[in-house]
C-alpha cells in the first residue's frame, strides 16, 4: 500500500503522463452567465482565512442562513469537512497543506461557475496558498476575508482543544503555535472578532458581498 507522500508523487506523475490524452471541453459547457441569469444572483467565492479558533466557520454559517433567507443558493466548504472527505488521504505537511488547497480552489471553481455562492472557511496560513487558490478561481470571483483574532485569543477560546494539543506536543507544525500564519496585506475585508460580536462580524460581511452578488 502506498503511502501519502508515494500517492501525492503518483497522482503528480499520472497526471504529467495523462496531458496528451485530456481534452478539456469548457468552451462547449453553459457558461457561468446563463447560470447566474438562471438563479437570478451572481456568483463569487468568499474566501475566510485566519487561525484556527478566529471565528471563520461560525461567521460562515451566520452568512449563509442569512443569504439563503434572502433568496441566494450557497455553498459552505469547511476544512474539517473537506479533510473527512475529498482531500482525507492529505497530512498537515507543507506539501500536503498545498495541495489541499489547491482542490479547494478547484472544487469553489466549479461552484463559482455553477452560479453558486461559495463560502470557504480555511486556515490557508500562507500568501503563497491564497495567491495560488485566487489564481485557480479568478480574481474577478475571489473576494479573500480575513477573519482576524490573535493567537491569544484563539487559544482562549480553543473551542476545539487543538491548541492545548499542539502545546503539548500532540498535535505537529499546528498555525499559530508551530507554524507561521502571514497575515493577509490586501484581503478585500478585515473583520475582527475580538472587537465585534458574532452578529456585528456577519454583518459586515454581509453588508460588503450583497452589492456583488445582487442581480440587476
Amino acid at each position: 500500500m502506498m503511502n501519502e507522500s508515494s500517492y501525492f508523487y503518483y497522482f503528480c506523475e499520472t497526471m504529467k503522463n495523462a496531458g496528451n490524452n485530456i481534452f478539456p471541453i469548457f468552451d462547449e459547457l453553459i457558461n457561468k452567465t446563463e447560470k447566474e441569469q438562471l438563479l437570478k444572483q451572481k456568483s463569487l467565492a468568499v474566501w475566510m482565512t485566519g487561525l484556527s479558533g478566529s471565528g471563520k466557520s461560525t461567521v460562515a454559517k451566520g452568512l449563509e442562513r442569512h443569504l439563503h433567507e434572502h433568496g441566494f443558493l450557497t455553498q459552505m466548504l469547511d476544512g474539517d469537512n473537506i479533510r473527512v472527505g475529498i482531500n482525507n488521504n492529505l497530512g498537515f505537511s507543507e506539501e500536503d497543506r498545498t495541495e489541499n488547497i489547491r482542490r479547494i480552489a478547484e472544487i469553489s471553481k466549479l461552484f463559482v461557475n455553477c452560479g453558486i455562492i461559495t463560502l470557504n472557511c480555511f486556515v490557508s496560513p500562507t500568501r503563497e496558498m491564497r495567491e495560488m487558490a485566487k489564481d485557480i478561481i479568478g480574481a474577478d470571483n475571489f473576494i479573500e476575508v480575513f477573519i482576524n483574532a490573535s493567537v491569544a485569543e484563539c487559544e482562549k477560546r480553543d473551542v476545539k482543544g487543538l491548541y492545548a494539543k499542539a502545546r503539548q506536543g500532540e498535535i505537529k507544525n499546528f498555525t499559530g503555535v508551530d507554524s507561521p500564519f502571514e497575515d493577509p496585506t490586501s484581503a478585500a475585508l478585515e473583520v475582527n472578532t475580538v472587537e465585534l460580536s458574532i452578529d456585528e462580524s456577519i454583518k459586515k460581511v454581509l453588508d460588503y458581498i450583497l452589492p456583488k452578488i445582487e442581480y440587476n
